[in-house]
């Protein structure tokens, strides 16, 4: 869906299933290794990679496990695993040393391999993450589980989703993005990793007291998965020293609605830490 590049999807096989991935590969400025969110595939950077590859940056972006072109099943979904993938791809390619952006659920697996791997992550960028959330009320806590099986059983609910989740209107091509993640929930066996994400722990305690590394903290302000996104931005800029740029009218992936004004936050930290 990207219509200013198209790049041959590749394959790493890693203990427990095949990972996709894409790789622009012919840029010498510092790797940017770019994790979608829940449910979702690289597709959603397919706005926001021109921007970085047009500034130099070699870009890769990974289908995590479960979802796009990645292998179904898998006994671990977690962000934890993501983490282990994430550096099992840098090693693939021999990339030494790389930025990590993380977003929604990824932006735990981010935090996880800066302190998995240090050496190796240049620095990271959390794109509406969860980590650092808002300790939820037992009727959030309880609407999460509901909402989770109602995307299990009923996938068009996604759809409906990420509507919402782009409340300017979104890209051109929003309608048909989302009519192809609802078509991809409902591939034959796709239930397991559905289930195995909306089930899993996206906002784990304590992992940010490990990291070292810069960091930098986009939020859309009119994110619908948070109450006030700007105080959870607070939350996750203070506990990675990290500075924090709200994107004015986004929702939950600003990196599709807002793609440039995402660029603009996300190159001069890129700068930095190369």
């Amino acid at each position: 869906m990207d219509m200013t590049q198209t790049l041959t999807t590749q394959y790493l096989d890693v203990p427990g299933g095949r990972l996709a991935y894409d790789d622009t590969a012919t840029e010498t400025g510092l790797p940017v290794v770019l994790l979608p969110g829940m449910l979702d595939s690289r597709a959603v950077y397919r706005h926001l990679r021109p921007l970085l590859t047009t500034a130099g940056h070699r870009v890769i972006t990974l289908d995590l496990r479960g979802f796009g072109e990645s292998s179904i099943a898998w006994d671990d979904y977690s962000p934890a695993a993501i983490a282990q993938d994430t550096l099992a791809l840098l090693d693939h390619l021999g990339i030494e040393r790389a930025a990590l952006v993380g977003n929604s659920y990824t932006g735990a697996t981010v935090v996880k391999a800066a302190t998995l791997a240090p050496e190796r992550v240049a620095g990271i960028a959390l794109i509406d993450a969860f980590i650092e959330n808002l300790p939820p009320t037992a009727v959030q806590r309880a609407m999460v589980k509901v909402l989770g099986a109602l995307v299990v059983q009923f996938p068009a609910a996604w759809g409906a989703y990420l509507k919402k989740a782009h409340p300017s209107g979104g890209p051109a091509d929003l309608a048909e993005y989302r009519a192809a993640a609802v078509a991809a929930l409902r591939t034959p066996g796709r239930k397991v990793a559905t289930r195995g994400q909306v089930n899993g722990d996206s906002a784990p305690i304590g992992w940010t007291a490990g990291v070292t590394r810069p960091a930098l903290v986009l939020m859309g302000s009119q994110d619908p998965d948070f109450p006030d996104p700007a105080v959870v931005a607070d939350r996750q800029a203070a506990a990675l020293k990290a500075r924090k740029v709200m994107i004015d009218g986004a929702g939950h992936y600003p990196m599709a609605e807002f793609p440039q004004a995402t660029a603009d936050a996300l190159l001069p930290f890129l700068h930095e830490v190369a």
